[in-house]
């Protein structure tokens, strides 16, 4: 700034840290933030060990990804860190490792290994207790701490990180952290995090783009995938993938959509797949659009200010996929758990989304309706006449879509209406009855 006077102001390290926990995480998703970074290091394995041990009580989150050098390490603990991020890695703001691990404990110790010929570590540790003693974002050397040990055992067979909390304020009572209480709250708190971490990860989990799945494991328990489209379901169905361009200033990109329908409970393979589908949040909430960054999943549940949540519509979702040049398009927030859509996509997606909702509105209705008393075996039983019953009904899908496509949604309940009023039996057989 030539030709003026300047004044470099450093932030109260020990004001600025107490703030940087309140930022929104819970424990689950802070431990997802952490295996971000595994993913983003190449990481084939992480587990994620939480340990009960009383006011010691310990979380540890080890992975085989490349590990880091020593000044590697100490960059990732500054507090928004000068490395850039390539395209597609989950990382953004440089916040993560130490946002995640502070809203949860007030310390973390990062020990990480990066050659894989030589067995030599490197271990730093961030505490808030020396932060605020000496109001300076400072890390310091563990010497010999038998926790980091610990953690450098672990690296003796190859490359990989190891992060660990300690002094878990944010997660053990203030009082009687050795009692029953908080060891249930750990056990909870493992069961939460495992479940968790199938929802976010789960394509990583099965395999992406034809590499090998990634393996995480909770209190060495293997988590398992949860897909909310059911791809393993056959009564699944999808409507014909979409693909929209989006630009926001200077920054344009593409989103893909798909849509599914997914079964009804009687037409699931087993009732116990049918209630695992339904999601942490249940069936009603489950639905909607589950927004995607680079394969890992930030939202989901509701469908984004474009229309309700509906009891008929249930069993609708939608994957919707955006990869990081987008970011600042999506306003993703530093805990990587809430995005908004842009103005222009929202709008380009009201058609699509209201026409998923219309499929499986029909398919509640359907699966909802008593079942029929066989009759007896005449015309009406031939398989001419129920392939045209079916075909009407298809047929009186397709022009709703239709109708709701061209934006002429208030016609068609019109035209419904009259149908229903003057020639009940061709609304019967369109399936506009109800």
């Amino acid at each position: 700034m030539p030709g003026k006077a300047w004044f470099d102001v450093a932030p109260s390290a020990a004001r600025l840290t107490s703030s940087l926990r309140d930022i929104g995480y819970d424990f689950p998703t802070a431990v997802a933030d952490i295996v971000d970074n595994s993913v983003a290091a190449g990481a084939m394995r992480v587990e994620v060990m939480i340990e009960f041990a009383g006011s010691r009580s310990r979380v540890y989150i080890a992975d085989d990804g490349c590990g880091m050098s020593a000044g590697a390490l100490l960059e990732g603990l500054r507090l928004g860190t000068r490395r850039s991020y390539r395209l597609g890695e989950l990382g953004r703001y440089g916040l993560g490792l130490k946002t995640a691990s502070l809203s949860q404990c007030r310390s973390v110790a990062v020990v990480s290994r990066s050659n894989p010929e030589v067995v030599r570590t490197s271990a730093r540790v961030l505490d808030l207790d020396v932060v605020e003693e000496w109001d300076q974002w400072v890390v310091v050397d563990p010497g010999n701490d038998p926790d980091v040990a610990r953690a450098k055992q672990w690296l003796a067979e190859g490359t990989g990180t190891v992060v660990l909390w300690r002094h878990l304020d944010r997660v053990l009572p203030e009082k009687q952290p050795e009692g029953g209480w908080a060891r249930r709250r750990f056990e909870t708190l493992a069961a939460k995090t495992a479940e968790h971490l199938g929802v976010v990860f789960h394509r990583f989990l099965e395999g992406v783009d034809g590499k090998a799945p990634l393996v995480i494991t909770v209190n060495g328990q293997k988590v398992r995938a949860w897909n909310p489209f059911a791809p393993e379901e056959p009564g699944v169905s999808e409507l014909p993938p979409q693909r929209f361009e989006v630009t926001i200033g200077d920054v344009t990109g593409h989103v893909d959509l798909r849509r599914f329908v997914l079964p009804s409970r009687d037409r699931f393979s087993t009732p116990g797949e049918f209630e695992r589908l339904s999601g942490p949040l249940n069936w009603n909430r489950q639905q909607g659009i589950y927004v995607y960054r680079a394969d890992r999943l930030v939202q989901w549940g509701g469908w984004s200010g474009i229309r309700g949540i509906d009891e008929h519509t249930k069993m609708a979702r939608a994957a919707l996929d955006f990869s990081t040049d987008l970011d600042s398009a999506f306003n993703i927030n530093v805990a990587k758990m809430r995005v908004s859509l842009p103005a222009q996509l929202r709008q380009m997606l009201e058609a699509p989304v209201n026409e998923l909702c219309i499929y499986a509105n029909d398919a509640y209705r359907r699966s909802a309706r008593p079942k029929q008393k066989p009759v007896p075996t005449d015309l009406n039983t031939t398989p001419d006449v129920r392939a045209a019953t079916q075909a009407a009904t298809t047929a009186g899908l397709a022009l709703r879509a239709a109708a709701m496509q061209a934006g002429e949604w208030d016609a068609w309940q019109r035209i419904a209406a009259s149908l229903r009023k003057d020639a009940p039996e061709i609304a019967k057989s369109l399936g506009l009855d109800v």
